[in-house]
């Protein structure tokens, strides 16, 4: 067959492609970016659920407005106020899950050759999505505080680039956050260069002690300018449920309205039946103690993970802890001749039934192979104990 041109630069995910070595019995696994199914609210899910289905079933079985079902827009109105954001519900669309939500961007915005400045590690998928409509993607470096504003704002003026998509709280793979002086930063070069800025935010909820500063959004009403050059990409996934497929993204009106005719074409509309469950369940006021429950067990993983790395890696491996999220980003040392390349690491760690993925598939050019992300989020601290022990067997020397 012919297949379109565009394919030809896009592999698939190196992390899908890890999870078929992960059916091995007794792996424990380091390995995906899930939210632990145990701690999901099934519960107030189905009581949603029921309500939704019995008291007025017709509509939400039924075809809907390709913008989102009403309510629910407004119930992320509201969602986003409690984070110091205003936007109206026509002022937001709904989308199936926050990967939707950047796929409309790189849709809308994207043209074969068209420079696109992402964080140097980024989410995969994205990296994969604007490839897919013929961007060049420019990785700009991070550290435990988020993107190097100083050497981004450089890219911005070398490579005048078409957007900028950035996780400020606690980003995926890297666990990094972006303090609040770089934010406010990054809005007034965002204003100054005229540069759309992608806020991708699906894990700010996630934190342990103190909540990140605020998101972008929040920001922007003291930035003059800066709404008109932001977008910002909401997730239900990581603090309710992957599987109800809902996100947001919020926008000008302009590339808004771009992005609703690019989603007619798509999938018409994000299920009518979880966006009215999720609609629904916020006003439960459930949310907010599940998420305590979440962030007090995530955090509890992460001390534990970081302690393990400490004790069975020691000078072998570097990480910055995170405050939040699922992820830590470490790098191999080679300390003592141990190895410093994590794809051979990996298939190491395998042999030992543990799994990471490794991080050079996290970056868009010039990875740094001793790179590697670890997830915390599912593995309770007995395994992620266990787990640990077997990944310094395997970085042993024999």
């Amino acid at each position: 067959m012919q297949f379109a041109d565009r394919l030809d630069a896009i592999e698939t995910s190196a992390i899908r492609e890890l999870f078929k070595l992960l059916g091995k019995p007794g792996i424990i696994s380091f390995a995906g970016g899930f939210p632990d199914p145990a701690l999901f609210d099934a519960e107030g899910i189905a009581q949603s659920s029921a309500a939704v289905l019995t008291s007025n079933p017709g509509p939400v079985l039924q075809y809907g407005a390709t913008e989102g079902f009403q309510p629910l827009r407004e119930a992320i109105s509201s969602f986003m106020a409690g984070k110091g954001s205003t936007v109206a519900p026509n002022g937001l669309i709904v989308t199936t899950g926050s990967q939707q939500a950047l796929d409309l961007i790189g849709k809308t915005m994207i043209s074969p050759g068209d420079k696109v400045i992402v964080e140097a590690p980024t989410f995969l998928a994205t990296i994969q999505c604007f490839r897919l409509y013929g961007a060049h993607i420019i990785g700009a470096p991070i550290d435990a505080d988020g993107v190097d504003v100083d050497k981004l704002e450089a890219l911005i003026e070398e490579h005048k680039p078409k957007l900028v998509y950035l996780i400020p709280s606690f980003g995926n793979p890297s666990g990094a956050t972006l303090s609040l002086a770089r934010r406010l930063r990054i809005l007034e070069i965002a204003v100054r260069t005229k540069t759309l800025v992608v806020e991708d935010d699906p894990y700010g909820e996630l934190y342990f002690d103190t909540p990140p500063p605020p998101s972008l959004l929040a920001l922007s009403d003291g930035v003059p300018g800066s709404r008109d050059w932001l977008a910002h990409c909401g997730s239900f996934s990581k603090i309710l449920s992957p599987g109800l497929r809902v996100g947001w993204m919020i926008a000008p009106p302009e590339l808004l309205a771009k992005a609703t005719m690019c989603k007619q074409f798509s999938d018409a509309h994000t299920s009518n039946l979880t966006q009215a469950i999720c609609a629904h369940y916020l006003t439960l006021n459930r949310l907010n103690p599940t998420l305590a429950v979440v962030r007090k067990t995530y955090a509890e993983r992460a001390r534990v993970m970081a302690e393990s790395l400490r004790r069975e890696l020691g000078d072998a491996i570097a990480f910055n802890q995170p405050q939040g999220g699922m992820f830590f980003w470490a790098r191999l040392t080679g300390a003592h001749g141990r190895p410093a390349n994590a794809a051979e690491f990996a298939k190491r760690a395998i042999d030992k039934l543990v799994a990471f993925v490794p991080g050079a598939p996290f970056y868009a050019h010039d990875p740094d192979l001793a790179t590697l992300r670890l997830s915390f989020a599912t593995a309770d601290v007995v395994k992620i104990e266990e787990g640990i022990v077997r990944l310094g067997m395997a970085l042993s020397i024999e």
